[in-house]
């Protein structure tokens, strides 16, 4: 037997919001798709829709930024208010620049400004950020151990 590598995408799955069932709308959208999910396969979902769902999405004006998120602000030509949230979400700033700030996450990842996300989200009027899922293992379990429907 071959093994093969197919990746098909889901369409239809609404715009998630803080408190929805991720693990439900994502079977329904496979359902309605028509897709059949056979013993092996595996089912991905960005970590912007984890988050979403988790409702770890911060309205910056709910952030007060540290001398520290005001004087890295200023280094990285970045709001004082982001800068707080970053360092935030992270264990130690291992190097800045205009325009960025790598950091070791509480996760232990290295990525820039914290893997804190500002695109194709709801800002609602005001400046909001998404933040990585609390806890990612903890996360992906809880999807697969969902009420999936029968769809074999």
């Amino acid at each position: 037997m071959t093994a093969a590598l197919r990746l098909e995408p889901v369409p239809g799955l609404s715009m998630i919001q803080a408190g929805d069932d991720l693990a439900a709308l994502t079977a329904k959208a496979v359902q309605r798709a028509g897709l059949k999910l056979e013993g092996g396969d595996v089912v991905c979902v960005a970590q912007k829709v984890v988050s979403k769902a988790e409702g770890r999405q911060v309205d910056l004006d709910d952030v007060q930024p540290s001398a520290q998120a005001v004087s890295l602000g200023a280094e990285t030509d970045k709001d004082p208010r982001l800068v707080q949230l970053i360092l935030d979400e992270s264990t130690e700033v291992l190097r800045q620049r205009p325009g960025i700030l790598i950091v070791r996450h509480r996760l232990g990842l290295v990525c820039a400004n914290a893997g804190i996300d500002q695109s194709n989200i709801d800002h609602g009027g005001g400046d909001q950020a998404l933040l990585l899922p609390l806890d990612p293992d903890r996360s992906a379990p809880v999807s697969h151990r969902a009420k999936w429907p029968d769809l074999h």
